[in-house]
C-alpha cells in the first residue's frame, strides 16, 4: 500500500502525478521545478531557481514527516552543465554528510523552460 503526499508549500502537480509517494519506508519525490508555490512565479537565474527547487523539495519531504538528512538518491536535471559548480554550491547547503547518492545530467529542455529540475528518494 502506498500513501500520496501533497502540500500547499510546494507547487501543485502540473500533470497527472503526485508531489510524492510513500511506499514502505521510502518517499519518492517527483521532479520539482522552480515554481514559487505562493506566487506561481519562476525566479530568474540558476542560483534563484536552484534554491527554489530545493526549498520545494524540502517542503514535500517535511510534509511526509521526514528530513533532507534522510535523502538516499537525488537526480538533478540541468539545461546547462556549465552551471554545475553553482548548483553544487547551493546543493551543499541543503544536504550534509553522509551525502545521498546523486546523478546530474544535462537535458535539452525542461517543463516551463526552467533551468533545473530535481527529484529524490528519501527515507521515512
Amino acid at each position: 500500500m502506498h500513501k500520496t503526499i501533497n502540500t500547499v508549500n510546494a507547487p501543485q502537480a502540473i500533470g497527472p502525478y503526485s508531489q510524492g509517494v510513500i511506499y514502505g519506508s521510502l518517499l519518492f519525490v517527483s521532479g520539482q521545478i522552480p515554481i514559487d508555490p505562493a506566487t506561481q512565479e519562476i525566479p530568474k537565474g540558476i542560483e534563484a531557481q536552484t534554491n527554489q527547487v530545493l526549498n520545494n523539495l524540502k517542503h514535500i519531504v517535511e510534509s511526509a514527516n521526514s528530513s533532507m538528512s534522510k535523502a538516499l538518491k537525488i537526480t538533478i536535471y540541468m539545461q546547462n552543465i556549465n552551471d554545475f559548480a553553482i548548483v553544487n554550491s547551493i546543493y551543499s547547503q541543503y544536504f550534509t554528510e553522509p551525502y545521498p547518492s546523486r546523478s546530474c545530467v544535462e537535458v535539452s529542455k525542461l517543463p516551463k523552460d526552467v533551468l533545473i529540475e530535481i527529484d529524490a528518494i528519501i527515507g521515512v
